[in-house]
């Protein structure tokens, strides 16, 4: 587990940043909540006049006034976004960087396998991205409990749970793409983890967009379906997972067989 271990060394500043700064805006808007309950009602009133843009974000369909309404929409955007673009940015770089960080003639001299080098980078970037989810859940669960609210800890885990797979899947495209990357592609991983949440808001805007929500890992991790249905959607998760493999198979195919420049 060499690679492994050199990746998490090497990925820990980023990794220690991303989460640290996650799990402090959740716990912000966590005890936010008890200062703004009283005025949940008004503001989901004004929400639910803005038409396209309420529908854009699901906010017509959730409750300000409860907690996990309130939660869904302001911890959920944090989770979303920050973790979409925490997962994809070291994965658009697992299998790029050594060609640009010419380190990949020292790497490959040595008595080990592309195979191998490709599952430990895939197991250092999932190792990573079960931390940061690990730390944020932990903080709030305990920031909800510090300000006395009892959701239904059911629905909160299952949001929990759909962002961890929205950002294992996001970052399995990533790596897929990094595969066929020479240069940095800082953009490329940021480009695809903002057209996967924007993918999603037009799923919302239009009916006849709807089959985006098969594309987009956003569609299963939509807060206002998880509340109301108490559920993930079945469907959208196995596409989700075949759209992973078939990335991680491509990774794992180009970078076996790809004339890696040192």
């Amino acid at each position: 587990m060499t690679i492994w271990k050199h990746e998490m060394r090497q990925g820990r500043g980023a990794m220690f940043v991303w989460t640290a700064v996650i799990a402090f805006l959740v716990a912000v808007c966590v005890f936010l909540f008890p200062e703004m309950e009283g005025e949940m009602g008004e503001v989901g009133d004004m929400f639910s006049s803005m038409g396209s843009f309420t529908q854009a974000f699901g906010m017509d369909r959730l409750n300000f006034g409860e907690f996990l309404g309130f939660y869904g929409v302001e911890c959920g955007n944090i989770l979303g976004l920050g973790g979409a673009f925490f997962a994809a940015l070291p994965a658009v770089m697992a299998l790029s960087k050594e060609e640009w960080e010419h380190t990949a003639e020292f790497l490959l001299s040595h008595p080990i396998s592309r195979r191998r080098i490709v599952t430990e980078k895939l197991c250092a970037l999932a190792s990573q991205i079960v931390f940061l989810n690990a730390v944020v859940f932990a903080t709030a669960a305990v920031s909800v409990t510090a300000i006395g609210e009892e959701p239904d800890w059911e629905i909160f885990c299952l949001i929990h749970l759909a962002y961890f797979l929205l950002q294992l899947e996001t970052a399995a495209v990533c790596f897929g793409i990094s595969a066929f990357m020479r240069r940095k592609s800082f953009g490329v991983g940021l480009g695809a983890a903002a057209l996967l949440y924007f993918l999603n808001m037009i799923a919302n805007l239009a009916e006849t967009a709807q089959f985006l929500k098969y594309i987009t890992p956003f569609g299963y991790a939509e807060p206002a379906d998880i509340i109301a249905d108490k559920s993930l959607d079945g469907a959208r998760l196995l596409v989700g997972l075949i759209i992973s493999a078939i990335c991680i198979a491509a990774a794992y195919g180009k970078y076996c067989r790809k004339d890696i420049s040192a």
